[in-house]
């Protein structure tokens, strides 16, 4: 097997100019809410219905997230950058000025995210430097319909349609 060196400055400007979607993925850690950032959300499967993400080994919110044994996937509308910035902070500065509704599944649901997708984790398998969770999908609603929050060239954005 040869092995192809790769420059990760250049893996991550190349791999940047793809645009991603913003999910903020959430968790009750007892009764503190724990979350974070991904822009590596996908659909993987209908039957059983599965949804995926790549949270990073060094994370600190996700073995908290992993305990809880569930999670909700919030995904960002464009207008909602200052969310984003308050789960990435670090310790009691986490979440302060987030609004967020507990479910009935005791998963925190961000005020006016796009939509919101209750999940059951379903498995966890390293890949490289990131984890590649499952999530089975318990339940999921559109809270609102409007743009969502990409993620490009290590920005924060919104959708623009071309006529």
């Amino acid at each position: 097997m040869t092995t192809t060196t790769i420059d990760p400055a250049a893996f991550r400007k190349v791999l940047g100019s793809y645009p991603t979607g913003v999910c903020v993925i959430t968790a009750l850690d007892e009764d503190r809410p724990a979350g974070m950032v991904v822009g590596s959300f996908t659909s993987v499967s209908l039957d059983p219905p599965l949804v995926g993400f790549f949270p990073d080994r060094k994370s600190t919110s996700w073995p908290l997230i992993e305990k809880a044994g569930h999670f909700c996937v919030n995904v960002m509308a464009s207008d909602q950058t200052e969310v984003c910035r308050a789960v990435t902070a670090r310790g009691e500065q986490k979440f302060v000025g987030v609004d967020y509704i507990v479910s009935d599944h005791n998963l925190p649901i961000i005020k006016d995210s796009i939509a919101a997708i209750e999940c059951r984790l379903y498995s966890v398998t390293e890949a490289g430097d990131h984890w590649f969770v499952l999530g089975e999908v318990l339940s999921m609603e559109v809270v609102r319909e409007d743009d969502p929050m990409l993620f490009h060239k290590g920005r924060y954005g919104g959708f623009a349609e071309r006529m």
